[in-house]
């Protein structure tokens, strides 16, 4: 069982940073697959930004150059450092996790099936 915590999110205005943590307990293992996920109202969620044990990252295209997915392996903490923020990335940002991911060939991508979710914090981005 892990049990993922969101925090971070807040109200800023545009050209801003946030800071988003997510804690992850439970059965973690070393070797991961990691992500943050957003979703606005009224929109599909969309995959963010990946992150896995292995160093590879991967970002939407939308917030490429603008957010940076980071994990601390000695606190367990998964962080997306989010700058410039426009008023398009309001929305309830969620972390996910697979512990159990293999590796090698298998690519930690947004469309992985992660089975650990974190209860999400909302991100609010005004004029």
């Amino acid at each position: 069982q892990v049990r993922l915590v969101d925090s971070g999110g807040g109200s800023v205005q545009a050209g801003g940073s946030l800071r988003l943590s997510c804690v992850a307990s439970g059965y973690t293992r070393s070797r991961y697959c990691m992500g943050w996920f957003r979703q606005a109202p009224g929109k599909a969620r969309e995959g963010v930004a990946i992150i896995d044990s292995e160093g590879g990252t991967s970002y939407a295209d939308s917030v490429k150059g603008r957010f940076t997915i980071s994990r601390d392996n000695a606190k367990n903490t998964l962080y997306l450092q989010m700058s410039s923020l426009k008023r398009e990335d309001t929305a309830m940002y969620y972390c996910a996790a697979d512990f159990g991911w293999p590796g090698g060939s298998w690519s930690c991508t947004t469309s992985w099936p992660f089975g650990d979710w974190g209860q999400g914090t909302q991100v609010t981005v005004s004029r």
